[in-house]
């Protein structure tokens, strides 16, 4: 094991919500990290599917550079233009996908869109419509509200009594879900892969039938793309690959590359029932977190960030689950969970896999989580499962 950052004679100063960390990271480049003693790593977790343009990415080291010398916030008792064009190009985006217009608020993290997401869905539905359906082993912030919709027992326990008006169903039963929705039912939320749930695909027609369903009974849909949007699954975002239209879309992690940036998009005729005064953030809109969306956008077209995504993505796939030890390999893209067999500890694995310079994580007890950025190499590919099949072995 990698002796721990932190010991007696040299505690953490950070409160206790993450395990203690075993390596410090100084540095990055590409796919690359470096640590506080200039050991080489693989960075194959992308800072949880955040660095999609890989570390030290020049395009955006320029944009924060240049904005930072120019504008970095104001308020939102004023505009910027920075933000407006970010604004755009989301709805661009979205526009794209959807078909649709709307409109966004930006915001600093997944968890706080999602939140603004939920109490749009409150204020869309009006009194007595206050009740969102969402799946067991979703993920969708650690907020009080995003927490009760998340589908994780286990993470509501320390913090009862939780907020009323949440329900939940097994992910990918459409029945179940039917059966959750009354008329108090204003939404359903939910992701395309469940990320933190252990990297597991909505089934085949499973989205279709969550669109269906809401049109029928007057709902919003509302996609957390948190995770897997900005190309992460090999579309812009995941409800793509359904061919589906979602009302409300959640966002955050890759459209910062590791800038704390979030986003909700919705309809334009949804977004409106907000009004001056419902929602808000000190800090959504900086000009500074807006140049870089603007580059992370403008630099994800340029490479077709999905188009890698899917290619590498494909690859990667087909690699590991040659690897002797590797039951299966399931995901979209590159988000990818390798199976490992039973006589493997995925948390084990994982450490001995950082011992051999290649960083992952146990996201379940038996799967590993892949997600390095969309620009890895092949050859970055073959090291990587090299080091997998070596600890395996």
């Amino acid at each position: 094991m990698i002796a721990p950052v932190f010991t007696v004679d040299k505690p953490s100063p950070f409160i206790p919500v993450f395990a203690a960390p075993t390596v410090t990271f100084e540095r990055g480049s590409g796919t690359e990290l470096f640590d506080v003693d200039g050991k080489r790593y693989l960075d194959f977790l992308g800072g949880l599917a955040v660095i999609g343009l890989g570390h030290a990415n020049p395009a955006i080291t320029a944009a924060i550079a240049e904005q930072a010398a120019t504008l970095m916030h104001v308020s939102n008792l004023f505009a910027n233009p920075v933000a407006i064009e970010a604004a755009q190009m989301i709805n661009a985006l979205l526009h794209e996908a959807t078909g649709l217009d709307g409109l966004t608020f930006f915001c600093n993290s997944g968890a706080e869109a999602n939140e603004a997401a939920l109490k749009l869905a409150r204020k869309f539905g009006g009194r007595g419509r206050h009740a969102v359906v969402s799946a067991y082993g979703s993920f969708h912030g650690r907020t009080l509200a995003a927490l009760a919709a998340t589908g994780q027992p286990a993470k509501h326990e320390p913090f009862f009594p939780m907020p009323d008006g949440f329900r939940h169903v097994a992910f990918g039963d459409v029945d179940a879900l039917r059966a959750a929705v009354d008329p108090s039912v204003g939404a359903i939320l939910i992701e395309t892969v469940q990320g933190e749930g252990g990297v597991v695909p909505s089934p085949p027609g499973y989205l279709r039938a969550i669109r269906d369903l809401c049109d029928e009974r007057g709902m919003l849909m509302m996609v957390d793309e948190v995770q897997t949007g900005f190309g992460r699954t090999g579309r812009w975002f995941g409800f793509q690959h359904d061919d589906v239209v979602p009302d409300v879309v959640t966002m955050a992690k890759a459209m910062g590359n590791g800038f704390p940036v979030g986003a909700i998009w919705a309809r334009t005729e949804i977004a409106n029932a907000f009004v001056p005064g419902d929602h808000g953030s000190t800090f959504s809109a900086n000009a500074l977190a807006c140049a870089v969306v603007k580059t992370v956008i403008t630099e994800m077209r340029r490479i077709d960030g999905p188009g890698l995504a899917a290619t590498h993505g494909a690859y990667l796939a087909e690699q590991l689950a040659a690897v002797p030890g590797v039951s299966f390999v399931r995901g979209k893209g590159l988000l990818l969970a390798a199976e490992l067999e039973p006589a493997h500890d995925a948390k084990d694995v994982y450490h001995r896999l950082l011992d051999n310079g290649l960083v992952t994580n146990a996201v379940t007890a038996t799967a590993l989580r892949f997600a390095p950025p969309l620009t890895v190499s092949r050859a970055e590919i073959h090291e990587a499962v090299g080091i997998l099949r070596t600890v395996l072995a």
